[in-house]
């Protein structure tokens, strides 16, 4: 089925890619298309906050966390597991169309606004050819610039490749 704008798009034929970020599953199995590496559950990141000396200093006083965890709703995971640099903009949007319907209508401008969202929070980027593995972009992967401490397993995050 043909999308309505997806024709003369300025990203139908780029690659959008996940860049280097933690990242693992949780919850059930829910709608999602028939793509390896795409399960269909809920995608929670974990990224590393980045202190100054004094927010350092309140953060040890406050016992604050060392990082964020940032849970996705469904679509969006569904979205993040996409963005692998393999598919097109075109083919996210025709997998996401069939997915989720008229939940997700308009698919193009919706898919637009959830990468540039990603992009914004430097964890997506576009790229104009097919990723070539340049970069490390699988689950529980902690990235070369961060230290996360141990993942607790009563988090019930799971990090297995499907």
């Amino acid at each position: 089925m043909k999308i309505v704008g997806m024709e003369k798009h300025h990203m139908k034929d780029k690659y959008p890619c996940r860049l280097p970020v933690w990242w693992g599953n949780i919850g059930e199995i829910g709608a999602h298309p028939n793509v390896q590496g795409v399960t269909g559950r809920k995608v929670v990141l974990r990224i590393e906050k980045r202190f100054t000396r004094i927010e350092k200093l309140m953060a040890r006083i406050f016992r604050a966390p060392r990082e964020v965890r940032r849970p996705l709703d469904t679509m969006n995971s569904v979205l993040w597991e996409l963005c692998d640099g393999k598919n097109t903009f075109e083919e996210i949007c025709n997998y996401l169309d069939s997915t989720f319907h008229e939940d997700i209508a308009p698919v193009v401008e919706r898919t637009k606004r959830g990468i540039e969202q990603f992009k914004s929070q430097n964890l997506v980027t576009v790229l104009d050819t097919r990723f070539n593995d340049k970069w490390e972009i699988k689950r529980g992967v902690t990235p070369p610039n961060q230290t996360l401490e141990e993942l607790d397993p009563e988090l019930g995050i799971d990090v297995e490749e499907e």
